[in-house]
């Protein structure tokens, strides 16, 4: 299949002339004869092996940093404004049932983008904290460049200079830390010397600054070969900034609070003092949840605009029509959900994330139900480009499943976050286990019925023998993924990753309390 993308489309297209009159010679030849001359042409189109360069995709991938599933209003979010995306979703295929694995430290989108770009699991990124990550293996734009594509970055990347240089051959506006303020984001330039500038500050906002970047690329791609452009966006990332009239659309809707929105969360996860939580006060107070919520929207308006301005750009370069797009996120965001702000969390609206394909071959208006880790993006992309997949990869390929709907073979999706947190979901049920301090918590989720997770079946008697299939699942599921934890340990047979608070110098905790406050105060909160 991995050469199938261009056969794919001409059998597609096949399909539907069939099933059109196939047996009637007056539909052919009195309705539309010029259906004989396509039939002749899809039989020299068809590739034997290898088609030609010219014939395989571009792709444009753009990645969100911190955008919840539910932040495009044509997935179910009646109160966000995205137009563009909306637009992606009706002429493509949307997965909707696409999760991150988790995280080893609180920085959750360095070892998400790790992922990303390794096909490996959570477990098997080494070292685990920091955002220069060990990659030995053959990277996502590295397999994609020995296959002749032109690999192209623009934005965040959170995993290392050294992995970078070693993916990309050529890039624009690349930020290499975790987060900056929008509007004085300090990038890098890759020189023909494959060497990195100095850091330069600009004081364009970031979403206007990538996508500027990248229509720049467009605009200027002359090359017969296709490319891989990935625009790693930093919005909708704190602090949440962005053009007043973005938040002045908002403050003439009303936002609600979320079904599940708590003023604090129930017991200790392993990771309630961190960065992200320090964004509005304890408890957590309905005004600013939607104050926080309202900003959020603001971003991903302000950044649907910015991706439409790319999307423009390949109409007018005339690649609209040879070009696969794909949006996803890194990770979600908790936004006052669950009593929390951040991402440090296995609830739904922390790893669940958006994946669209939409482009040539793609069906359109199609939600596929599957489960998907965002680390199957990579043998997909191999497939879609006709790229060799590496062995080394643990994700599994989409292809079959994005062009006809197959099953893929995978029952249930199994998450960590340090040592702290192990969840699974299998078919509508989520499991998730806790062990903070040395005590032992867990949670039972009906996804089906209760998609905010807010009833918790973990002690009722009737969902036991549920709890422990589950249970089962997880140990067996984390073991394929080579965790070590050992569920029925009293520690896990694991030692506690520390909390985030307990490893950062207590100047960085001021500084980051500093930003926060000020973040606090942007939208009229201060104690």
């Amino acid at each position: 299949m991995k050469n199938g993308l261009i056969k794919k489309l001409n059998e597609s297209v096949l399909i539907k002339v069939m099933n059109n009159n196939f047996l009637n010679p007056g539909f052919f030849f009195l309705k539309n004869p010029q259906l004989i001359l396509f039939l002749l042409f899809i039989g020299c189109a068809v590739p034997k092996k290898t088609p030609p360069i010219d014939n395989r995709p571009n792709i444009v991938f753009i990645l969100a940093d911190d955008q919840r599933y539910d932040g495009i209003h044509a997935l179910g979010n009646t109160e966000i404004i995205t137009p563009n995306l909306d637009a992606l979703v009706a002429k493509g295929t949307t997965f909707k049932n696409t999760y991150i694995m988790g995280a080893m430290n609180g920085a959750v989108c360095a070892p998400s983008r790790a992922m990303l770009i390794t096909g490996r699991s959570v477990f098997d990124i080494t070292p685990y904290a920091g955002s220069n990550l060990d990659m030995p293996d053959l990277l996502l734009p590295e397999a994609l460049s020995m296959n002749n594509y032109t690999t192209f970055h623009i934005g965040k990347w959170h995993n290392g200079e050294t992995a970078f240089l070693k993916g990309f051959k050529e890039g624009s506006k690349l930020f290499f830390g975790g987060m900056c303020d929008h509007y004085q984001v300090p990038t890098k330039e890759l020189e023909s010397s494959k060497k990195l500038s100095a850091i330069k500050i600009d004081s364009t906002h970031s979403s206007v600054l990538f996508s500027n970047a990248a229509i720049e690329f467009i605009k200027d791609y002359r090359a017969s070969n296709p490319f891989y452009l990935q625009v790693s966006f930093t919005a909708p990332h704190d602090p949440r900034k962005m053009p007043k009239k973005y938040e002045d659309i908002y403050v003439k809707k009303e936002i609600e609070v979320p079904p599940n929105f708590a003023m604090k969360h129930p017991f200790d996860n392993g990771e309630m003092d961190i960065r992200d939580e320090w964004l509005a006060g304890y408890p957590r107070n309905v005004d600013e949840v939607k104050a926080n919520i309202l900003a959020y929207y603001a971003m991903i308006t302000h950044m649907d605009e910015q991706i439409g301005r790319i999307i423009n750009a390949l109409e007018k370069k005339g690649l609209r029509d040879n070009t696969i797009i794909i949006f996803s996120s890194d990770n979600g965001l908790a936004v006052g959900q669950h009593g929390l702000m951040g991402k440090q969390n296995l609830y739904e609206h922390s790893i669940k994330v958006p994946l669209i394909f939409e482009g040539p071959g793609i069906p359109q208006g199609i939600s596929n139900e599957e489960l998907v880790y965002t680390l199957d993006l990579y043998p997909t992309l191999c497939d879609l480009t006709t790229t060799e997949t590496p062995k080394t990869l643990v994700g599994v390929s989409l292809f079959n499943t994005l062009m006809s709907q197959e099953k893929i073979e995978r029952s249930s999706l199994v998450f960590a976050y340090k040592n702290s947190q192990r969840a699974i979901r299998k078919e509508d049920f989520k499991l998730i286990e806790y062990l903070v301090k040395g005590e032992k918590t867990g949670q039972l989720f009906d996804l089906k019925n209760d998609p905010w997770e807010t009833t918790n079946l973990y002690d009722l008697t009737y969902y036991q023998s549920k709890k422990i299939e589950l249970q089962k699942e997880l140990q067996q599921g984390l073991l394929n993924y080579n965790d070590v934890v050992e569920m029925s340990a009293a520690d896990w047979n694991v030692d506690p990753i520390p909390a985030w608070i307990d490893n950062v110098s207590q100047e960085t905790i001021n500084r980051l309390r500093a930003l926060a406050i000020k973040d606090r105060a942007l939208r009229g909160f201060s104690k």
